[in-house]
């Protein structure tokens, strides 16, 4: 009950020329009463020569100047905005607020949806109307393409503010190496003889690659090497799980027993399994804690008998000339922390040793031997890989086996696994 009547007040609070509650209402000698902003407009169309117009409703005469505020009617106003529908009228918000009409319309001009009503007042009139069914999927579209440029600018925005903060960044590295230019003096480079020159050369990144992938290749074949501790000598020591050797004692360490007929047996050296007859094998040795040692393979199950130590002489006959390829042995060694030697074959009795300069001293090697090319090669691992010397041309018409020898030290050489 109370809902109908204040429809009906806002029905006659609504101005005859936009149907709309007045806003600032003036009215007229004959009663009615308008919006300011209306009647002002209907003044400007409806007058004659004599300066007289016309009410919009009843189409009496009356003169502009006689127009007056409505207080009564605007304090009427007021209130009736303050005033909240029932809840029954609430719920009704698909229905225009002026005329109490279902809203199917969308005016263009003014972008608002509207009833039939507000189509034919003077607000509207002349615009494009639209149903709603027919204007909602176009404007769908329009929010969608407005949504995804701005998202594509905050992206953009955003790619912005990396780009000037690495800038920024790169800028400040720049300045310190500016900085360090002013003190930065060049020191003299040691001249380097022609036979050292042979051996050391400087990679480049290209060469860094190559032997990248050549590590990785001979990885592939790597061999699950172990020592032999039942044909080593009493003097070395090998641990439990026959991977580490040295040549003293510990709980860790299991002595080993030479066999009876072999006390000839190399004093320091051991052999590694299984034998090799065919086929590519590779492994990997950690010298991190030897300051001397000798590494590599050698033929046959008893190797020529030898006590390595560099610069003396067993049984008349220099060390160096027992460890040459002619005698089953392919090896390399280091003494006195610094001194790598490659043994190669000597046509006299004198010792023959190629000494090998190495930028990085390696704190792993690694052994690959292709028994069909006959090639055994020497990697430093430490040194990504990197060749250290390759025996070519090598004489493998019987079984080969790994060798190694942890000198008369107490250091242990320790044999790598894959994944370590």
């Amino acid at each position: 009950m109370a809902s109908g009547i204040l429809v009906n007040i806002k029905e006659v609070m609504t101005c005859p020329i936009c149907l709309e509650i007045l806003t600032e209402p003036m009215s007229l000698d004959c009663g009615h009463s308008f919006c300011q902003a209306c009647i002002t407009a209907n003044n400007k169309e409806s007058a004659n020569g004599q300066g007289e117009s016309s009410c919009p409703v009843c189409r009496i005469s009356y003169q502009p100047e006689n127009l007056r505020p409505s207080l009564h009617l605007a304090n009427i106003v007021e209130v009736l905005r303050e005033v909240k529908l029932s809840p029954e009228e609430e719920q009704k918000r698909d229905l225009c607020e002026h005329h109490g009409e279902k809203l199917l319309l969308f005016c263009k001009e003014h972008g608002k949806i509207i009833c039939l009503f507000c189509e034919r007042s003077q607000e509207h009139r002349g615009h494009h109307t639209f149903l709603m069914e027919e204007i909602a999927q176009e404007y769908k579209e329009k929010l969608q393409k407005a949504l995804d440029s701005l998202s594509a600018k905050q992206q953009e925005a955003e790619k912005l503010g990396v780009d000037l903060e690495k800038e920024t960044t790169s800028w400040k590295d720049v300045n310190g190496i500016l900085e360090r230019s002013k003190t930065f003096t060049l020191k003299k480079l040691e001249t380097i003889s022609k036979e050292h020159r042979r051996q050391f050369q400087l990679p480049d990144l290209r060469g860094m690659l190559q032997v990248f992938n050549e590590l990785t290749e001979v990885r592939r074949y790597w061999a699950n090497v172990t020592l032999d501790h039942r044909r080593a000598n009493s003097n070395i020591a090998i641990s439990a799980y026959e991977r580490e050797v040295r040549s003293d004692f510990s709980d860790f360490f299991q002595r080993t027993h030479c066999p009876p007929e072999r006390e000839d047996y190399e004093d320091y050296g051991v052999l590694g399994l299984p034998s090799i007859t065919s086929g590519k094998h590779y492994w990997e040795v950690d010298v991190s804690q030897k300051h001397a040692w000798i590494l590599g393979v050698c033929v046959g199950k008893y190797p020529v008998s030898i006590r390595m130590d560099f610069g003396k002489q067993i049984k008349n006959q220099p060390v160096s000339y027992r460890y040459q390829p002619k005698n089953g042995y392919w090896v390399i060694g280091l003494q006195n922390y610094s001194e790598y030697k490659a043994f190669v074959n000597s046509a006299s009795s004198k010792p023959s040793f190629l000494t090998l300069f190495l930028t990085v001293p390696p704190r792993r090697i690694g052994v690959f031997l292709d028994y069909k090319a006959c090639t055994i090669s020497f990697l430093n691992i430490t040194n990504h890989g990197f060749l250290i010397y390759k025996f070519s041309s090598c004489c493998f018409n019987q079984e080969i086996y790994p060798y190694f020898n942890s000198m008369k030290y107490s250091d242990s050489l320790k044999l790598c696994s894959p994944s370590s």
